[in-house]
């Protein structure tokens, strides 16, 4: 479960069955934007949101390949893949350590529901506060330009998304609930099991 050999993690990933035969063909599979808005449809301005500020920050921890645009997920313990199709493989991969950003997955999921991520509870209150005097939501916020003063005071606090980064990284997992990395591709000399 996740663990760390030398300088490389043992990651796991859901993909769907072309990410594989890419793998197979090309020797590694990038993902595309236009994934994403196919996957996510109507809910495409959410996740392209979360994505892009994402990606703009990807590399500063991990170098971006030529052919990279956005980023596949992996997760240090295969019980926390979210669902995906029946066909989906999932693949068991050695990534070298320094091929990740590692964050908290619940974390990210308040990056993905475009909420403010706080340095504590009481400052997240805090902000849901201020939100509800003005009578108006994070995805307000977040998918409008009318609001631009909280809308920089969010995405200032989704960097907190990387404080595990360096830590784990070291091999200390301490305070995390769920392991999650960002990819910028998946090799094939990566993939060590495939079900």
């Amino acid at each position: 479960m996740g663990n760390q050999c030398n300088d490389t993690m043992i990651l796991y990933a859901s993909q769907a069955e072309p990410v594989w035969q890419a793998i197979q063909r090309d020797g590694a599979a990038y993902s595309r934007r236009e994934y994403v808005r196919k996957k996510y449809g109507e809910s495409a301005p959410i996740f392209l949101t979360a994505y892009n500020w994402f990606v703009k920050m990807l590399p500063r921890y991990v170098e971006k390949p030529e052919n990279a645009e956005f980023p596949y997920w992996a997760f240090a313990d295969q019980y926390v893949i979210p669902g995906g199709s029946t066909s989906n493989r999932l693949l068991t991969l050695e990534v070298p350590i320094d091929q990740a950003v590692y964050f908290d997955m619940y974390d990210w999921n308040k990056v993905v529901q475009l909420k403010y991520m706080g340095k504590d509870e009481r400052d997240e209150r805090a902000y849901l506060q201020e939100l509800a005097m003005r009578g108006i939501t994070t995805r307000d916020v977040m998918l409008s330009d009318f609001y631009p003063d909280l809308k920089d005071q969010t995405l200032t606090s989704w960097k907190r998304l990387f404080r595990y980064h360096e830590a784990v990284r070291q091999g200390d997992r301490t305070g995390i609930g769920s392991l999650q990395a960002g990819l910028w591709c998946i090799r094939k000399e990566w993939v060590v099991d495939v079900q």
